[in-house]
Formats: C-alpha cells, structure tokens, sequence
C-alpha cells in the first residue's frame, strides 16, 4: 500500500487512538450522502415508474397509432374505411410493428333501471389484443368475438357501473340519436359481461367495448367497412419515426394519429415530471456536494499541524492533495454504497407489498409505481460521483496555501 492510500485510510477509518472532532463529522458525511443518493434514488423510480404506468395505460387501450379515414371529423365516429387496405402489409413489414387492429366507435346513451348516462361503443373484432383489458377487467371476463354469429355482450368501466347501479350479467339498453331524419332512436340490447377500469377518465368515463358488427349495422356499412386500423409498436421509443412512416405509407386519403396525439394532454403532464425531477435532483446533489466540501474543508483544518509535518518531511502538495481527494472518495463511495442499498430497497419492499397506496381517481394509479431502470440508476450514480469530484477539487488547493512553518505551530 503506498503512502497517500496508507494515510487517507488512517484519517478515513481512525487510526485507534482517541476519537477527534472530524470522526463523527466523516459519519455525518457519508450519512447525508447515503440520505441524498436513496431520495434521488426514489424519486427516480417513482417518477419514470409513473410515466411508465400511465403510457402503459393509454396505449394498453388507444394502442401507439390510430389510422383512420382523412376528414375533418372530430366527433366519436368515424367515416369508414375499406378493410384489406394495401397499406397494411407495408405496416407489418416494419420491424417496430407487432400488431394491428381493426376498430370502430360510435356515440350512445345506455339505460339502465330508471338511469342515463352518455357513452361511447368501441366495437373490437377476432383481431383485437385483449391482454391489456384482460388485466384490468374487474369482474367478469372478455368478449368472446367469431366472424359468423354477431355476440351482444358488452364490457363497460367500473366508473359507468357505478353511475348506472349496473351489475355483472345485467341487460343495459343503448339508444343511438342518427344525424338523418329518423325521428325515433336506433336501440341495442347488450348483456354486461365484464366490468373494467383502468384509472384513466379518458377511458373509464366514457367507453364502452362491444362487437364491432354492432357498429356496422348501426352506421349501415358493409361487412368490409370498418372505423379505422390501430397499430401497437413493440417500443414507446420509437413512435414518432414509425408514426412518420405509416404517415407516409398509407396515402393522402388517410390519416394516422400517434398516441402523443391523440392525448397531448396526458403526454404534456408526464413530460412536465421531468422537469420536477430535474430540479429535486439538481436541490439534492447541490446539498450533497456543499456537505462534502464542508466535510473536506474540516478535515483540512483539522490536520493543519499533520499537513505542516507531512510537507516538512518533504511530501509534495499535489501528494497531500490526494490524501484528502482520496478520503472525500471514500466517504462519496460508502455513502453511495449504503444510499442504493436502502433506496433500492424501500423500492423493492414498495414494488413487491404496495405498502404506499394512492387515490386513483386523483393519480390514475392505485399505488405508488416503482420502475428499476438500470439506466437510469447507473447514469445518476455516475453523475453523482463526477460533479462530486469536480467539487471536491476546490477545497484541495487550499492545501497548497499552507506553509509548513505556519503549520506546525497551529492550534
């Protein structure tokens, strides 16, 4: 072991004799480092695992892109479109393309015992990916769908059952008001086979899932017309390039929409959380490193008669410097060592038992969400560790000030 690790070692660990003040100061240290390194190691988890939680939420049930017929309908129906579309082989083709769906949505009224209540029919067929709703169906099951018998099943959220006064295996009426002279609305019988929620009020205050041959019937379309494709990506990552390549695939008289789109309000709040992480992560690491500067500062002035004697024994600033760069390491590096072990830790206890819950009607999610990011731990221990080191540089010149004849008679 040489010299410079021989010394910081003694001041770092103590060397048995009589404690001195810096002792509980270096504790001190690697405490608040231990603290701050666990909160931003939460913050992070919480925050991404958030963001994680509620896209999952929106593309569980929208999927990443909707394609659509090109009009300036804003409304919940949709003009249709033509099924077996050319353009659908070039969108599996693409290698982030792992599913496409057909679809169609159309505006009602459910009744049920003497309640009303607005909603919106999305009508799936045999194509549709049930393994999001299947997660999130509360009671009863999905729909059983076949190409040749039309199934007058229904699943509705949790939200409208609750409205409703609606239970499992129930008849609901829906009444649909048709913008042509009809003068009586257009009814549906449905039997609730399933109760969903997923959290969201984009969702669960409004939809509804049934046949899609419901929908066609109702629009009065042919068997081959249907609302619109929606596409799922095997990565949020890569939606906008591959939105920009269905965009330019599937011709001037479509129209495709990413998720990003169709709810920038949701994707603008989660956006927002960066910012907050940002800041606390800036807040948390500005305190950290003025605590190891103080700490440095200490245990210079500390050891301000050892430094004289070290010099006069003819050791070098720049050898002494690294005496107390390498203590300030090793207070960064136990710090760092006990702030994962106990970050990481209350994040497995909480993704393991839930033992933090949350109102969903205020957060969209019932618990406190936990994401293990192994980039995101890596890169913020990283970040920690380098704007630390440029900090610690500062106080170890001050070494270079002290002159050994001033030094040994300090007191």
């Amino acid at each position: 072991m040489n010299f410079e690790w021989f010394t910081a070692k003694r001041l770092l660990l103590g060397s048995g004799e009589k404690q001195n003040f810096s002792g509980p100061i270096v504790k001190i240290a690697v405490l608040a480092v231990a603290l701050g390194m666990s909160v931003m190691l939460i913050a992070i988890m919480i925050v991404t695992g958030f963001k994680s939680e509620i896209t999952n939420k929106v593309l569980g049930f929208g999927n990443h892109i909707r394609i659509t017929n090109f009009d300036s309908n804003e409304s919940f129906e949709e003009s249709p479109i033509t099924l077996n579309q050319g353009f659908k082989d070039t969108i599996l083709q693409n290698k982030n393309v792992v599913h496409i769906q057909t679809y169609a949505t159309k505006a009602g009224i459910v009744k049920a015992k003497k309640n009303i209540e607005g909603i919106v029919l999305k009508g799936v067929s045999t194509d549709f990916d049930w393994s999001y709703l299947e997660k999130n169906i509360q009671e009863g099951s999905a729909l059983n769908i076949n190409d040749s018998v039309k199934s007058n099943d229904i699943i509705i959220s949790k939200k409208i059952s609750d409205i409703l006064n609606i239970e499992l295996n129930e008849k609901i009426t829906v009444y649909f008001i048709e913008n042509t002279q009809r003068l009586s609305p257009r009814i549906r019988r449905f039997t609730v086979t399933g109760i969903f929620e997923t959290g969201l009020a984009d969702f669960d205050d409004v939809y509804a899932i049934c046949d899609m041959k419901h929908i066609q019937k109702l629009n009065e379309w042919e068997p081959n017309q249907i609302g619109g494709y929606e596409v799922l990506l095997s990565s949020f990552n890569d939606i906008d390039e591959v939105g920009m390549d269905i965009y330019e695939s599937i011709g001037y008289q479509y129209n495709s929409e990413t998720a990003k789109e169709l709810y920038p309000q949701i994707f603008n709040w989660l956006n927002l959380q960066n910012i907050n992480v940002v800041i606390i992560l800036a807040l948390i690491i500005l305190v950290a490193g003025i605590n190891m500067i103080a700490t440095m500062l200490i245990l210079i002035f500390e050891n301000t008669v050892n430094i004289g004697i070290l010099k006069s024994l003819g050791a070098s600033d720049k050898s002494i410097r690294k005496i107390f760069v390498i203590v300030a390491i090793g207070i960064l590096g136990l710090g760092l060592l006990f702030g994962n072990i106990f970050g990481l830790g209350l994040g497995w206890i909480q993704s393991n038992y839930g033992i933090i819950k949350l109102p969903q009607e205020s957060y969209y999610v019932s618990l406190v969400p936990i994401n293990f990011s192994l980039k995101s731990i890596l890169l913020l221990n990283l970040g920690t560790i380098i704007i630390s080191f440029f900090m610690l540089l500062g106080p170890s010149f001050i070494i270079g000030k002290l002159s050994p004849a001033k030094t040994l008679r300090f007191d």
